[in-house]
């Protein structure tokens, strides 16, 4: 998904106006919900210094906002192929049904992943089981930055 789409998905969840985001960013009222309308149509990219500045207003990290581009298929299908080259990440199809799973034997990149994955899936099941309400998965979603902690409880398979 574009930066401007996720831009626009954080300022809705937060109930901000266009106008409301910029003027906290420090664009001039007269132009802040048009330099907002720039970013999120795409027809600008905004440099680090703003994308970390964003991520501060709308209260996530800056990696919640430049995930790679997946508007399309075809750009979903694309990152799931760099994925496959850079983690081990493979499709299997088992029971009828497609998966995805990561090869751990690919390296310590793709064994990282794949307790990373299996972290998420920890707090899903979390949220699914009532534990945590939706609200606190979402926070750890869009406040998501792996630390070592994490990574470690999951022994390799």
């Amino acid at each position: 998904m574009a930066i401007g789409k996720r831009i626009q998905f954080f300022r809705s969840l937060r109930m901000m106006t266009q106008k409301q985001l910029g003027i906290l960013l420090g664009f001039p009222e007269k132009s802040a919900d048009i330099r907002i309308a720039q970013y999120e149509s795409g027809s600008r990219r905004p440099k680090s210094d703003l994308t970390i500045a964003l991520a501060r207003v709308l209260d996530v990290e800056p990696n919640a906002l430049s995930v790679p581009d997946m508007d399309s298929c075809v750009g979903l299908m694309h990152t799931f192929f760099a994925l496959e080259d850079c983690y081990g990440l493979r499709v299997r199809r088992c029971s009828g049904k497609v998966h995805l799973e990561v090869d751990i034997s690919q390296g310590e990149d793709a064994a990282t992943l794949s307790r990373a994955l299996a972290n998420w899936w920890e707090k899903f099941s979390e949220m699914a089981a009532g534990r945590i309400t939706r609200e606190e998965y979402d926070y750890w979603r869009y406040h998501y930055e792996a630390k070592e902690n994490d990574l470690k409880i999951w022994n390799k398979e």
